[in-house]
């Protein structure tokens, strides 16, 4: 069975990206272009794991990410942050995210995360 893998990324072209190359790593893959979009999508079934952009237009990734890692259904989803601002440190202080990678990305280390947490 695919791993699924929730993408949350308002941007049309990183999130196109996004999914063809996980698409292409045999992964399930549901997008989602805000935070209304991610809550409805986890209501109806969790994902493998969470990719998030930190800035959304309806909220941001850091506010998701510490609700999934509060709540005991969802705090074992691995979550990778991405964001296009240089200040990770500044955002691994306020989440308990997995991984965290800046943008833009190697494509090839951005698949090899991904699946550092989902090939066991």
């Amino acid at each position: 069975m695919k791993k699924c893998i929730y993408v949350v990324e308002d941007n049309p072209s990183i999130r196109e990206i996004i999914e063809f190359l996980l698409i292409e790593e045999l992964y399930e893959v549901k997008t989602c272009l805000n935070t209304n979009d991610f809550w409805f999508q986890m209501s109806k079934h969790l994902p493998d794991m969470v990719i998030l952009d930190i800035t959304l237009p309806d909220g941001n990734g850091l506010d998701i990410c510490n609700t999934l890692k509060r709540n005991i259904k969802t705090h074992d989803i691995p979550v990778m942050m991405m964001s296009a601002n240089n200040h990770l440190n500044a955002v691994k202080a306020k989440c308990d995210a997995e991984d965290f990678i800046n943008k833009p990305f190697d494509l090839n280390d951005f698949v090899d995360r991904v699946d550092k947490y989902l090939l066991n």
